[in-house]
């Protein structure tokens, strides 16, 4: 019942609670470890069992941020797994710079060590862009991809403006970072390091997008605080049989703002996708 009513009634519009709480508590999983790819130890948690979804967390973030939506998941049949981003949560990483591309080759890694043949891709923030580019590059190992608020080129941000609810998501970011990464006293270096990748990169062309061969849901929040509508729209047309979402009185953080509306889509679109 509790479940339930984090689903159908939490809100935290302004992050209070995620500052002070984090997202809701993962559930036991099923099966869990890491796994050694490209000079990193890359972790993963896994819940339930059915059609395989993976859950890419932003940057800065870690698996542990999807805490709202994996129950949701579950309840509805699937096996759901989360994984932390190199360098972010609790795995590793080189000294080599961050990309995009390095990154979703260690979601094909995860996807080895499980035996997952192809999965659903719910990106969020950074973890979109991994998701939209492994649609691209491996498209017999997706079966979909849900885009939640990122840009694939620079076109697509807005200037940075901090305000009181990014403040309270970098709080939680910090003092999660302390408690489960290997490098706990490195915060400052790693921020300095996924900035740096997320202000030269992701760079795809409206020609490299549109040969994106499986379905995607380009989904935007109304008051996003990172990523323009006009991107968001722009991604939508260059990606053939793509649709576009606007989530209303949301920001970039709606999964954790408003879990039952964000899980309503999310359902829906991997209900469309779903053998």
């Amino acid at each position: 019942m509790l479940r339930g009513l984090f689903h159908m009634e939490y809100r935290d519009d302004d992050l209070r609670k995620f500052e002070i709480e984090g997202a809701a508590p993962l559930p036991a999983a099923s099966d869990e470890g890491q796994v050694e790819h490209q000079g990193a130890k890359i972790r993963y948690a896994a819940f339930g069992a059915g059609q395989p979804v993976i859950l890419l967390h932003g940057g800065l973030g870690h698996g542990g941020n999807w805490g709202f939506q994996v129950p949701a998941l579950v309840d509805q049949g699937y096996r759901v797994v989360v994984i932390d981003s190199r360098g972010h949560g609790r795995s590793t990483r080189d000294e080599r710079p961050y990309t995009y591309e390095l990154m979703a080759s260690d979601v094909l890694a995860v996807m080895d060590m499980l035996q997952l043949e192809k999965a659903a891709m719910v990106g969020w923030s950074d973890g979109a862009c991994i998701a939209l580019i492994l649609g691209m590059e491996a498209p017999d190992r997706v079966t979909g991809v849900f885009f939640f608020g990122c840009n694939m080129d620079p076109s697509g941000t807005k200037e940075f403006q901090s305000n009181a609810v990014i403040e309270r998501c970098f709080s939680r970011h910090r003092k999660d970072y302390a408690e489960l990464s290997p490098t706990p006293d490195q915060f400052d270096a790693f921020v300095e390091a996924v900035s740096l990748m997320m202000k030269t990169e992701p760079n795809y062309s409206a020609a490299e997008l549109a040969r994106t061969q499986v379905p995607v849901a380009i989904v935007q929040s109304e008051h996003d605080e990172f990523i323009s509508d006009q991107h968001a729209r722009y991604l939508a047309d260059c990606i053939d049989g793509s649709e576009l979402i606007i989530l209303p009185d949301v920001s970039h953080f709606a999964p954790l703002q408003r879990p039952a509306e964000f899980n309503s889509v999310l359902l829906t679109f991997l209900g469309k996708i779903r053998a």
